[in-house]
């Protein structure tokens, strides 16, 4: 498979209260961003356990997107915040995998920033072209 036609699958974690009511606010304004996007409704970005992003690329993820609120908007005071910890600590663990850090994104983005959501998806989508697939192996983690 050539570089033109690998399409990455992307693991998206998305806040109920913002980062997922901007996908929907993307969709319903017909906004153009790449499809390969499988999104999973979070309560809060703080709920996604760090084995739910491990899991994702060894089932095949190229990619995992975690979205948020902006800090002083979550809906859990402190949720986003713990989300930004355990992204730090994932990314130093993802790397002693082989999984390269642009792997994994966190982002902020508001219920009305439908626009930056298919910004983000879309950047994220040409950056993980460029990596090529995700190379990790459930043999690698054991």
């Amino acid at each position: 498979m050539s570089e033109k036609q690998f399409e990455p699958n992307i693991v998206a974690f998305l806040c109920n209260w913002c980062t997922f009511t901007a996908a929907d606010l993307a969709g319903t304004s017909r906004l153009i961003y790449p499809s390969n996007v499988k999104i999973i409704r979070m309560m809060c970005s703080g709920m996604v356990d760090p084995k739910y992003v491990l899991k994702s690329f060894l089932e095949g993820a190229d990619g995992v997107f975690i979205g948020g609120c902006w800090p002083g908007d979550c809906h859990y005071i402190n949720g986003n915040m713990k989300a930004r910890r355990r992204v730090a600590l994932m990314h130093e663990v993802l790397e002693r995998f082989g999984i390269e850090r642009d792997r994994l994104w966190l982002r902020w983005v508001a219920a009305s920033e439908g626009n930056a959501f298919a910004d983000t998806v879309t950047a994220m989508t040409g950056r993980l072209k460029e990596l090529g697939p995700c190379r990790v192996s459930r043999e690698a983690v054991a």
